[in-house]
């Protein structure tokens, strides 16, 4: 089949976006939007009530739309979440494990951090993501397929924080999935952000942080980069354009990791 552009779009498919959240301009945020703009029906979802400006502004677009409170650490929240999409829009083709903990953390070294904070971290970075898999796979296949798409960060490659470690655990995920639902036509694979200038990213990161300065001296573009910025290699991922690779990471950062 030649290549077309048309095989970006995502018209008639349904895409789930975890962890968009109340902070405006969000990394999920632009996925909810991104996904939309790509003609796809899109659940809002996170743990708080944010989302339904969201989902307005999706619909003021043109776009369809809907909500969904999900406490990713529980599995009948995630299915509860999961039978909604399949109950509005017929059936589920994607989704965005995008939820995580990070600007809540406050990154004390892992051999301080308590076994309560490790085991909380892990259960949202890593086994909500799992949660949602589990969740979402059986949907999957009744379409013939799908894609999931694990958010990690470039903070992971390599791990120097219990975040980091949490994020290269969800690698791992990546590849076991991938291998585990390729027979069923689900691809799985992982994008890998550098800083953004989102909200919970600036207060992270701040402009003036020595961190900052670091990874301006090492990025071979740039040190920063803007949410939308993502959209790309998620569409990439989630449509037609993407069908022939699974268990892949796409750094999008700046070139600040630069791995073969």
């Amino acid at each position: 089949m030649a290549f077309s552009l048309d095989q970006f779009r995502l018209d008639g498919q349904t895409a789930i976006v975890t962890g968009v959240g109340a902070r405006g301009n969000s990394i999920g945020r632009a996925f909810a939007h991104g996904l939309a703009a790509a003609g796809a029906n899109v659940v809002v979802a996170s743990r708080s009530d944010a989302t339904v400006a969201v989902v307005e502004e999706i619909v003021a677009t043109g776009g369809r739309a809907l909500p969904a409170k999900v406490d990713i650490t529980d599995p009948d929240s995630v299915r509860a979440m999961v039978a909604k999409a399949v109950s509005e829009f017929g059936g589920l083709d994607i989704i965005v494990n995008n939820a995580a903990l990070m600007a809540e953390l406050d990154f004390k070294p892992a051999i301080a951090t308590s076994i309560e904070d490790w085991n909380r971290i892990m259960a949202v970075n890593v086994t909500g993501a799992l949660n949602c898999a589990q969740a979402a796979a059986p949907q999957m296949r009744q379409r013939g397929g799908g894609r999931i798409v694990n958010i990690l960060s470039s903070g992971a490659f390599p791990a120097a924080s219990v975040y980091g470690v949490s994020k290269l655990a969800l690698l791992g995920l990546t590849t076991t999935l991938a291998k585990e639902l390729g027979r069923d036509g689900i691809a799985v694979n992982a994008i890998a952000p550098g800083m953004t200038a989102s909200e919970a990213g600036l207060a992270l990161t701040p402009p003036d942080s020595p961190y900052v300065k670091i990874a301006e001296a090492k990025a071979a573009l740039r040190a920063f980069g803007e949410p939308d910025e993502l959209v790309g290699a998620l569409l990439l991922l989630c449509s037609a354009a993407g069908r022939w690779m699974t268990g892949q990471v796409l750094n999008v950062d700046g070139g600040i990791v630069l791995r073969p």
